[in-house]
């Protein structure tokens, strides 16, 4: 369970994110401040017990004084610093969030599959810190078939996965394998690892995106290292969400 901090000089925005992480179930520990100086009141006052330290801080950009970015710089700069969301009205300030190495940027209104992917995103980025779960996260594998036989493929070599039918084709770089797993089954387990469902049919791993076009109506699609014949297409209700992640 996650251990998160909302920076908000509003006070209706700090309730109503406080009760989406609630309803997450992913969050044990919400504490709140209404400025960048009670931020760091309160992450001080977290260090004092390690089983108290936060995790995550989910940040407002534009508050009086101090801004959002001044302080993700800031903390930026600390040995061990928590990691950091944005949760901003503004679009323009995506490519300086990440910049800071903000793990994501929420677009307010809040939504709930948007935060959702945010949070896995939190849990992968402290996994990957672990040293104690840093070798099982890299040799974390999906069970696939290949020939007649059961193969394990590291999750890190798969570029994406795609529907057919009833199965799932699972692709690496130079192979395609089949697999007996649902692709609402294989979103769960991949979400964690920066996979994102980018269409009904498609699973992306988004560490391989390379470069995209635009095509009529404004739809996206995705080009992947390593894979030289296919465009991955993204739905057009994922478009935002997709360019979002990508710091587009």
């Amino acid at each position: 369970m996650l251990r998160a901090l909302i920076v908000d000089d509003e006070a209706p925005a700090r309730f109503e994110l406080r009760s989406l992480l609630e309803e997450t179930g992913k969050v044990d520990a919400i504490s709140e401040a209404s400025s960048a100086r009670e931020a760091v009141a309160s992450l001080v006052k977290s260090r004092e017990h390690v089983e108290d330290d936060i995790d995550v801080i989910f940040l407002d950009i534009s508050m009086p004084k101090t801004s959002g970015m001044q302080l993700a710089d800031a903390l930026h700069k600390l040995k061990n610093p928590p990691l950091i969301v944005f949760v901003t009205a503004y679009s323009e300030y995506a490519l300086e969030a990440f910049g800071v190495d903000a793990v994501d940027y929420l677009m307010k209104p809040v939504e709930m599959d948007r935060l959702q992917q945010a949070l896995a995103k939190v849990e992968t980025r402290l996994k990957a810190a672990s040293p104690a779960s840093a070798p099982s996260a890299s040799t974390e594998r999906i069970p696939v078939e290949k020939g007649g036989h059961k193969v394990l493929v590291p999750i890190n070599q798969i570029r994406y996965v795609e529907a057919k039918d009833d199965y799932s084709c699972i692709y690496t770089a130079d192979d395609r394998f089949l697999s007996t797993i649902s692709l609402a089954k294989l979103e769960q387990r991949l979400t964690p690892h920066g996979f994102y469902r980018v269409h009904r049919g498609y699973i992306v791993n988004l560490a391989y995106v390379q470069d995209f076009i635009t095509v009529s109506g404004g739809v996206l699609q995705l080009g992947l290292k390593d894979i030289d014949d296919k465009k991955i297409p993204v739905s057009r209700r994922r478009v935002v969400a997709v360019k979002r992640m990508l710091g587009l």
